[in-house]
């Protein structure tokens, strides 16, 4: 299932906003934080779709029977782009355990490139709620490779990608390889360019939150 966060205006549309902004990109504090932020207003949206159970809470006045969150996500993050997105939203399921995968793209002489997965650190998964978090998704490529090699080692009973900006090329490509999962956006740009980098969309996450890296 799709579910474009950016359809109407709100928060996530502001931040968003400033995300895409070359003159607020120059702090990378603030793009950063803008990321973070993201991450937490994608955690509510997230909440409202997992399962709670009636608790019954002493208050100092009386006794109320609340909703309670069943249980705690796992929340990935595809390195380096998606730590702040994750820290968003672990910032809100507050016992979440983490689960770190490393993906990058190993370009060749002819323009193409291969995804190639690297470290990966995760808790057990079998009948868990997982969350991927990554800020882009261009062709799709890396989100669905880190999925793949996730569920290969345990079976989540439910699984969510969220990612602040998709190409309409990643959605397709993640919807035909991936189609039991929830894709949570909030925003769906027409085209990837020739360097399969996401148009308008807002520029390489990463360098912009750590630094320009090597391309290999």
């Amino acid at each position: 299932m799709l579910i474009n966060l950016g359809a109407k205006p709100s928060l996530i549309t502001e931040y968003l906003n400033q995300l895409r902004d070359v003159e607020v990109q120059s702090s990378r504090l603030l793009f950063r934080k803008n990321i973070e932020r993201l991450g937490a207003l994608f955690a509510y949206e997230i909440s409202q779709k997992l399962k709670y159970k009636p608790k019954q809470v002493q208050t100092p006045l009386g006794v109320i029977t609340c909703p309670n969150l069943v249980e705690q996500p796992v929340v990935a993050s595809i390195l380096r782009a998606g730590l702040p997105f994750q820290q968003g939203i672990m910032n809100f399921f507050d016992d979440a355990d983490s689960c770190f995968v490393s993906a990058y793209r190993k370009h060749k002489p002819d323009g193409s490139f291969e995804i190639e997965l690297g470290y990966q650190a995760h808790p057990r998964l079998d009948d868990r709620i997982l969350i991927i978090a990554d800020p882009m998704l261009a062709t799709g490529r890396s989100m669905v490779s880190v999925y793949q090699k996730l569920v290969a080692s345990g079976k989540p009973k439910e699984t969510h990608m969220a990612v602040i900006v998709a190409s309409q090329t990643g959605v397709d490509y993640v919807q035909n390889h991936a189609p039991e999962v929830n894709l949570w956006t909030g925003a769906i740009d027409p085209e990837l360019n020739k360097d399969f980098y996401i148009v308008p969309g807002l520029g390489d996450a990463g360098d912009l939150a750590f630094g320009e890296k090597i391309q290999h």
